[in-house]
């Protein structure tokens, strides 16, 4: 999976691939290929390489939470891969709709190391995460929480298996999961969207709650006839017949569950989900903004340097010839039908807010390059501004994109 990220992420930058030869996997190290006659290796290092450049990364996989890897050509370093497995979209309106129904404890469990695990549960809000877990402990935690109340257990991975068979109900994602995990679980999400376990349990609520109703109502109903003819008061033909009337009567009300009803809030129109999935899309386009904003501010931050300006030049082109026009679009087309949706215009005014403060933003830095390209010399004032304005920018882009996934773009099927 690791291998399919990084050929994805070359392939949407447009970059040209070649074919390798020659392949030796080893395992838990890395991979070496021939790739156009040159000897490349892709892995873990055990010294990191006396580079500017391989201190920074090392610095800042550890503040963003990567796994780093190097990639070697010849036997040299000469670069370096941050990968991050970014939270679902759909995350944190799943937790918050959990928490709505009843679920009082949200425990992570994941094989993964403490430092991003820590961020992911802070993020997610969760009541506890555990890091560096084997599917043996991930049992002995799930048996830990048997013992409080009745527990849930969700997973994908061949890892979850055990767990999933040992809590009180496992649910397994079966769209990328795992066969053994599926066949564990007593619950198969079949598409690979967390937000439907909230689904799933929103529907299983409301079907045992027209099921109480239909049974309390039919007794009832029963016992009253039954009052009645005790009394003389009704026929027994007559009885007959309504004894028939009621059953057809609670049959009916029984298959109101066939409906569905609203689950997971208010129905998106098809007009309105074809907008967001469009939306989606090329914000996920836009994402390849951000890096250019940040090489902008670490060119800068070197010194005021002929380089630091082109770096500048590309990131204001991509702010002004993509960026801007996607939310300007974003404003006159999907915030007004979001609007009609979601019911209201308070529910799309904190991110044409953010819109506005990225326009600004946009707008400060294009009036210092104007400055630059008339002429005028980047001193240190200028410098400090520039890098505000970057840093500032690239911070409120990944939370405004964050926003609009969590909150809008999960709202339509992947």
């Amino acid at each position: 999976m690791l291998a399919e990220a990084v050929v994805a992420e070359a392939r949407g930058r447009g970059l040209g691939l070649s074919m390798p030869v020659d392949v030796r996997e080893e395992p838990g190290r890395g991979v070496t290929a021939l790739v156009d006659g040159r000897r490349v290796r892709v892995g873990k290092r055990e010294a990191v390489p006396d580079a500017a450049w391989a201190r920074t990364a090392v610095s800042r996989a550890g503040l963003d939470g990567c796994a780093l890897i190097w990639v070697e050509d010849d036997g040299s370093p000469v670069g370096a891969i941050l990968l991050k497995d970014p939270l679902r979209s759909d995350a944190n309106r799943t937790l918050r709709r959990l928490r709505s129904a009843g679920i009082t404890r949200l425990v992570m469990l994941t094989g993964d190391r403490p430092e991003p695990a820590r961020e992911v549960g802070a993020v997610l809000g969760l009541d506890e995460v555990r890091a560096e877990q084997t599917p043996g402990s991930k049992v002995a935690a799930v048996r830990a929480e048997q013992q409080q109340a009745v527990t849930v257990m969700v997973g994908d991975g061949l890892n979850d298996a055990p767990a999933l068979a040992a809590a009180t109900v496992g649910v397994a994602m079966g769209a990328r999961g795992s066969t053994a995990s599926s066949e564990a679980a007593d619950v198969v999400l079949t598409t690979d969207r967390l937000d439907r376990l909230a689904d799933a349990m929103e529907i299983a609520r409301r079907a045992r709650r027209i099921a109480v109703q239909s049974a309390l109502a039919g007794m009832a109903l029963s016992l009253v006839a039954m009052a009645l003819a005790a009394f003389g008061l009704l026929p027994p033909a007559f009885g007959a017949l309504l004894q028939e009337g009621i059953d057809v009567a609670v049959i009916l009300n029984a298959l109101r569950a066939l409906r569905g009803g609203e689950v997971g809030g208010r129905p998106v129109q098809p007009e309105t989900a074809a907008l967001l999935r469009r939306f989606a899309a090329e914000q996920e386009e836009l994402r390849q903004v951000l890096p250019l904003i940040r090489a902008a501010g670490d060119a800068l931050a070197l010194g005021p340097t002929p380089q630091a300006v082109e770096a500048l030049h590309r990131a204001q082109d991509a702010l002004v010839g993509r960026l801007v026009p996607h939310e300007e679009a974003e404003e006159a087309e999907l915030y007004p039908a979001l609007a009609r949706t979601l019911g209201s215009d308070e529910a799309v005014a904190p991110m044409s807010r953010a819109h506005a403060e990225i326009g600004r933003l946009t707008r400060r830095l294009q009036t210092h390059l104007d400055a630059l390209d008339a002429g005028e010399e980047l001193d240190v004032e200028r410098q400090q501004d520039l890098l505000a304005c970057l840093f500032t920018l690239s911070g409120l882009l990944q939370l405004h994109y964050l926003q609009e996934e969590e909150n809008y773009f999960a709202l339509v099927a992947e």
